[in-house]
């Protein structure tokens, strides 16, 4: 594979099929009672109908339910499959399809830990999208559950099982660099508003297909406005609905970085870049972490995290010969530097030095057969919650960051609690709107 960057989608449908030969069912705890998987998916277009699809590729898995809030997103999926149950309540089809053993959920981010919870509670194994959840405290609730419970979960991340995130990480794992000192990641997208930007003053029409109420669920209720300010695309941009560009991309460009690092929660994080206001997260991102130590790294490794059009300084760019790639990540090491654009194979620095090196060829995985698989008893997934659940909280702490500029919180991940920042433990956990509350969140 070439280093050019490769778009995510394209990516993701060349992912191979690693699991794709025949295996027998073999019963456990908490696994399907027959050789077919009775799946429901909560999201219907966009990037739950790819999920849809990926998932259903398996001849072991029957998609026999979906719930959108949008009728008019649920056309393509019932002509895919004509005996499809419709819901536009996800708190409907949980209370009604009884048979179920699995699920997606493929929601804007603030529904994710409320659906997935109650899909648990009700001992359904569960495929959630990234960022796991939209706050800290959801994300931690989700990682206990699911270990409690015996839940096969996965996140996803679907690039996690990709050759060459799989390659980042074993490269990493072989010592070809040393201990890392310091990680650089940056993505180009620009999921924000800037700082002068405000919310509309007025309301439009909720079009007939589409229940306003169900789509807000647990957050504040407030009007329709129409132009994709809310549904179906720029949620991503709103606090009260997404995570910006951070938590968009952050799951995906960090997960290498964790899973080579075997990092553990981060013992501070300082934002020096742009600031949400009172309705979007900011376009510019520059946050700064350091962790403790791992038998990967130095003592105290430093992981710098840049957004819209903020990159790694100068020198570091240089390293790898100059201007960097649109998404990506720069490994710095005790005995050299790897640089990973994003979807693109490694490179080892400096040349002369890594001209002979053979890197390791893990090969890929299918993450959603995976997924399958394990709901089967066949295996395991590689992104379940006990590793995402945290990884999630990371990348959720940088968003939190955001709001409160050049100040270093002091993280206690034991007790969910920044300690130098009263102010900043409000944003740890959400209160759902009356009459959408879950129980165990």
């Amino acid at each position: 594979m070439t280093t050019s960057r490769i778009s995510r989608r394209s990516a993701l449908k060349g992912l191979a099929a690693g699991l794709a030969a025949p295996f027998v069912f073999r019963a456990h705890a908490g696994a399907a009672p027959s050789e077919t998987l009775l799946h429901a998916s909560f999201g219907a277009a966009g990037m739950a109908g790819s999920d849809i699809s990926s998932l259903t590729a398996s001849k072991h898995l029957k998609l026999v339910a979906v719930a959108d809030v949008d009728l008019a997103r649920t056309a393509d999926v019932k002509k895919r499959f004509p005996d499809l149950r419709v819901y536009q309540d996800w708190r409907e089809l949980l209370d009604t399809e009884k048979g179920l053993n699995s699920v997606n959920v493929s929601t804007p981010d603030h529904m994710h830990g409320a659906i997935t919870m109650r899909a648990m509670q009700q001992g359904l194994h569960v495929y959630t999208q990234k960022p796991l959840t939209q706050t800290i405290y959801e994300a931690r609730r989700l990682t206990e559950v699911a270990r409690d419970k015996k839940i096969v979960s996965q996140m996803g991340i679907q690039i996690h099982s990709h050759e060459v995130h799989r390659t980042v990480v074993a490269t990493i794992h072989a010592g070809a660099i040393g201990k890392v000192k310091e990680v650089y990641s940056w993505s180009g997208k620009d999921w924000g508003e800037g700082e002068k930007h405000r919310r509309p003053d007025h309301s439009d029409a909720v079009p007939a297909e589409l229940k306003w109420d169900f789509w807000l669920g647990v957050a504040p209720e407030r009007p329709f406005f129409g132009g994709g300010y809310y549904h179906p695309g720029n949620w991503r941009k709103r606090l009260d609905f997404g995570t910006g560009t951070f938590g968009d991309m952050g799951c995906h460009i960090l997960d290498p970085v964790f899973g080579a690092l075997a990092l553990t929660a981060p013992k501070s994080v300082r934002s020096e870049g742009g600031a949400p206001n009172d309705d979007s997260w900011g376009l510019e991102g520059e946050v700064k972490y350091v962790f403790p130590g791992t038998k990967h790294t130095t003592e105290a490794p430093a992981l710098t995290w840049y957004h819209g059009h903020r990159r790694p300084p100068t020198d570091v760019q240089d390293l790898v010969g100059g201007k960097v790639s649109d998404q990506g990540s720069i490994y710095i090491g005790t005995e050299g530097v790897l640089y990973s654009p994003y979807i693109a194979a490694p490179v080892l620095l400096p040349a002369e030095k890594f001209k002979d090196y053979k890197l390791p060829k893990p090969g890929a995985e299918d993450h959603y057969l995976q997924f399958v698989e394990a709901c089967r008893g066949n295996g395991k997934t590689s992104a379940p919650f006990d590793y995402s659940g945290p990884l999630t909280e990371s990348v959720l702490l940088g968003c939190l960051a955001t709001r409160f500029r050049k100040t270093t919180l002091e993280w206690d991940a034991a007790k969910l609690k920044v300690t130098n920042e009263k102010e900043a433990n409000q944003f740890v956990r959400r209160t759902y709107r009356k009459g959408w509350e879950v129980d165990g969140m």
